[in-house]
Formats: structure tokens, sequence, C-alpha cells
């Protein structure tokens, strides 16, 4: 990336969750952009307001949380789906997500965390593997059989020693996603933690993303938070069609 639009997407993407404040040095060197351009850019960056300069660390700017808002797709989707979500969180008391496909990843569009010290590892606007998480299975689950292939193709690296290891054990995981309704993770993400989760569908039977829940494995009871889980997906279907008919 030799343009300068380039070197500053550089930049910007060399932030993460574990490090949200970067000296001038460390963005330099996580970026690969020369430390003297890396200062030209940044200077530019925070006068536009994308990036904040304290002391001598460089992070993340308000500018960039305030376009993040202006993308219409989340938009649509965030004011569907947080009324559910709502219910979800005060019926079950768990950490309710709403995802997306991207990529090989899903992609958080909105998160209510739920109750108690156990912390799940997602945030809005971050990714987690496909294959690993309950929203990624019930995505997976309806998605192209080429996306499937490529996931598996990628290599299913073990996060936890629960997570799946294979292509066979991940296609009957699948299997079963598609005959309940319902994907489950077991701590393959995470040791005590299990999620579910329920496919999202538009107007068109168009497969959206994925609603989920996920709280401590001694406080799962799956047979008491999937009828609340499977009512948000349906909730969240059908605010999705009379939005896509009235279109």
């Amino acid at each position: 990336m030799q343009s300068v639009l380039g070197k500053a997407r550089l930049l910007l993407e060399a932030f993460d969750a574990d490090s949200g404040a970067l000296s001038l040095t460390e963005l330099a060197q996580r970026s690969g952009v020369a430390k003297a351009t890396t200062y030209r850019l940044a200077s530019g960056l925070v006068e536009w307001g994308v990036l904040e300069r304290i002391g001598t660390k460089y992070s993340l700017g308000m500018r960039l949380f305030e376009l993040g808002q202006l993308v219409p797709a989340r938009r649509v989707l965030r004011d569907a789906v947080l009324p559910y979500l709502q219910e979800l969180h005060a019926a079950t008391t768990a950490t309710v997500h709403f995802a997306i496909r991207d990529g090989l990843d899903v992609l958080y569009i909105d998160k209510i965390s739920g109750h108690g010290a156990v912390e799940i590892p997602s945030r809005v606007a971050g990714r987690l593997p496909l294959y690993a998480t309950a929203t990624g299975k019930a995505i997976l689950a309806f998605s192209a059989a080429d996306v499937v292939e490529q996931v598996v193709g990628n290599g299913l690296a073990s996060i936890t020693r629960r997570t799946v290891a294979s292509a066979a054990h991940l296609y009957r995981q699948l299997d079963t996603v598609r005959q309940n309704m319902l994907a489950v993770e077991a701590e393959e993400l995470l040791l005590g933690v299990v999620s579910a989760a329920v496919p999202v569908f538009d107007h068109h039977s168009v497969l959206v993303g994925a609603v989920g829940l996920s709280t401590s494995t001694d406080r799962m009871n799956l047979g008491r938070v999937s009828g609340p889980l499977k009512s948000a997906g349906l909730g969240i279907n059908r605010t999705l069609s009379s939005l896509g008919s009235s279109a």
C-alpha cells in the first residue's frame, strides 16, 4: 500500500481491542510505515479527528465513531434489532448479541452485557471466528456451501480444548443447527462460557445474520432460554420483512 490512503489505512488498522493507545514508534512498527511518514500522516489524521493524541500516545478518534453511526446498513439493522435484544436480555439476564458475517468472521453489530462476573469475549464492531461461535455456526448453517468450504480450508485453529477441530465435526454441528434452528457453542471460544444463537432472515428469506446469547456454563439452561431466543429471532425476521416490503 504505497498510496497516502493506503498508508493511512495501515495506521488505522494498527489499533486493536488490546492496543487502544499507541506511541509514534509503536504505530510505525505495527503499520510498517516509515516513522517520519507515520508522524506526518498521524498529524493530519489528528487534525481530521480520526485520531486523537493524548501526551505521546495516539488513539482512534471520535470522528470515526460518528462516521460509523452513519453507515446505513448498520443503522437500519440496529434499529430493527435493538428492541428484541433488550427483551431477550431482560428475559434471560445473559449477554445478548446481534452479528453478521464479514468474510470468515462474525462481526458484532450490537451487544448488551449480561449480569454476573463472566466476561464474554465479544464487543461491538469486534470479530470472532465463524466456526467457534454460536452466532457464527447459526450463520454458517444457512450460508452457501463455498463459505463453509472456505472456513474449513482456512483451518480450524484451536482456541480452547473444546473448539471444533475437524471438518466432519463442524459439518455435523451445522446439520444439527439446520434441524433445530438453534446453534449451541459450549466452551469452544472461552472455557466456562456457553452460547446459543438463531439465524435471522430478511423479507426474501435471505440470511442476514444471527441473534445470540452467552452466559457461564453453570448458568446456561437451554430449555429456559431457547424459547425467548427463538422469539427474538422471529421478531427480528418480522420487522425486517415489514421494512423490506414497505421499501
